[in-house]
C-alpha cells in the first residue's frame, strides 16, 4: 500500500477560527481522480466567505479554489490529461445530467458541489479527517481531485497566471459578456476593485464600452483601476448613484457589475443604471443583507437585476476564448495581482481583503 504523502495546506479548522498552515496527508488517486502540484493560487473572498461562515461547507478543510498546476499522477479511467500535463482547477465542474445541465446552464448545475462532503486528505499531527473546502483544495503544495475538476492549461499562458482564469477571470469576464451582455458603445459601471472586478472592468474594454466607471471605497485602488480599463474612478459614499448619473449626463449606465455583495451596493448599483438598464449582482453577501425595493419603482425605472454564478461560465467553453484574449494583448492576467505570497502568506490576504486593500493576492508555491 502506497504511504500517503505529506504536504503544507492552509486549512480553516472551523467557523471564524484562525486558518492554520499545516502539514497535510494526500492519498494516492484513486479511479476518476488527478493529483496536481500547484504552481499558484489566488486568494479569493470566497475563501473567506467560507472561513467565517458567509459560505457553509463541511469543516475542518482545505480552503482554495482557484489554481492551476502540473499533474503528477492519475487514477484508473483517466485518459484526458497525464502525468506532466499542465492544468486548471475547475471548482465547480458541472455533471452533464441535471436539469441545469440540460439547459446549457451548467453555471447553475445541481451537483457542482457534490464532492464538498467528501474525506479530501488528513491532518500530518492528529490524522483528524479533511473536507476539500469548494472540491479543489488549491491552498496547498499537491492537491487530489476527481478528474472532472482538471482542464488542460492554454497554450501560451504562465501557470503562474492560468491560475486567476479559474475564477476571478472566469467570473469577471463571464459577468460582463455572458450576464450583463454589454455591447460596443454602452456604458458600464464595476462595483468593486477586487481581483472579480478588476477582471470585469478589463472584460468591459474588451467588450468596447464607451465609459468604464470603477467604483471602490478605496480611493487608493485608482490607478489599478484604470491600468485595467477604468476611464472615471469614483470613490465610494452615499452620493455614488449621483456622481455616476453626472458622468452620463444624467442618464446612469447602461449595465451596472456589483463585485462586493453588500446590500448597499447593490441598491447603489442599481441606482446608478439609467431607465431600463441593468445591474449584475457576483459578489456573494450573507442572508443578513437584505436589498429592498417598492413596486412603483420597479414599474417606473424599468431596470433589470440579476444573479450571476461563475460568470455564467462554462469553462470548457470559455478558457479557450479567455486564453486567446490573453495571447492578444486583450487580457493581461498580471495586472490583476497586486501580491505574491507564499502559502503563510494567506491570513495577512484575508485581513488585506478585510480592510478593502489591493487587488488579488496570488499565492505562488
Amino acid at each position: 500500500m502506497a504511504v500517503p504523502a505529506t504536504v503544507r495546506a492552509a486549512v480553516v479548522p472551523a467557523v471564524g477560527a484562525p486558518l492554520e498552515i499545516t502539514g497535510i496527508e494526500l492519498p494516492e488517486p484513486g479511479p476518476g481522480q488527478v493529483r496536481v502540484r500547484l504552481a499558484a493560487a489566488g486568494v479569493c473572498h470566497s475563501d473567506l466567505s467560507l472561513s467565517n461562515g458567509t459560505m457553509k461547507v463541511p469543516l475542518p478543510a482545505v480552503l482554495g479554489h482557484e489554481g492551476a498546476g502540473t499533474v503528477l499522477a492519475v487514477g484508473e479511467g483517466v485518459t484526458h490529461v497525464a502525468p506532466g500535463d499542465p492544468v486548471v482547477l475547475n471548482w465547480a465542474p458541472s455533471c452533464g445530467n441535471c436539469p441545469a445541465c440540460a439547459l446549457g446552464e451548467v453555471w447553475l448545475c445541481a451537483n457542482a458541489l457534490g464532492g464538498i462532503g467528501a474525506v479530501h486528505a488528513r491532518r500530518a499531527d492528529d490524522g483528524s479527517e479533511l473536507h476539500p473546502g469548494l472540491n479543489v483544495a488549491a491552498f496547498a503544495e499537491e492537491t487530489v481531485v476527481g478528474a472532472n475538476c482538471v482542464l488542460p492549461a492554454p497554450d501560451g499562458v504562465p501557470l503562474t497566471d492560468a491560475a486567476l482564469l479559474g475564477c476571478a477571470v472566469l467570473t469577471g469576464y463571464g459577468a460582463v459578456h455572458h450576464s450583463a451582455r454589454v455591447r460596443e458603445g454602452e456604458t458600464v459601471a464595476v462595483f468593486g476593485v477586487g481581483g472579480v472586478g478588476l477582471a470585469a472592468l478589463q472584460a468591459a474594454r474588451i467588450a468596447g464600452a464607451s465609459r468604464i466607471v470603477a467604483v471602490d471605497v478605496s480611493a487608493q485602488k485608482e490607478e489599478l483601476a484604470r491600468a485595467a480599463g477604468a476611464t472615471d474612478y469614483v470613490v465610494a459614499s452615499d452620493t455614488t448613484p449621483r456622481a455616476i448619473r453626472a458622468l452620463t449626463g444624467g442618464q446612469g449606465v447602461d449595465v451596472a457589475v456589483e463585485c462586493v455583495g453588500r446590500a448597499v451596493t447593490i441598491r447603489a448599483a442599481w441606482e446608478s443604471t439609467r431607465r431600463g438598464g441593468r445591474t449584475t449582482v457576483v459578489g456573494i453577501g450573507g442572508k443578513d443583507q437584505q436589498v429592498t425595493f417598492n413596486a412603483l419603482e420597479i414599474f417606473h425605472w424599468g431596470r433589470t437585476l440579476s444573479g450571476c454564478v461563475y460568470g455564467n461560465s462554462d469553462p470548457a467553453r470559455d478558457l479557450p476564448v479567455l486564453a486567446g484574449h490573453v495571447r492578444e494583448g486583450r487580457l493581461d492576467l498580471g495586472a490583476l495581482v497586486t501580491e505574491r505570497i507564499a502559502l503563510d502568506g494567506i491570513p495577512a490576504a484575508f485581513e488585506n481583503m478585510l480592510a478593502g486593500k489591493g487587488g488579488r493576492a496570488l499565492v505562488v508555491f
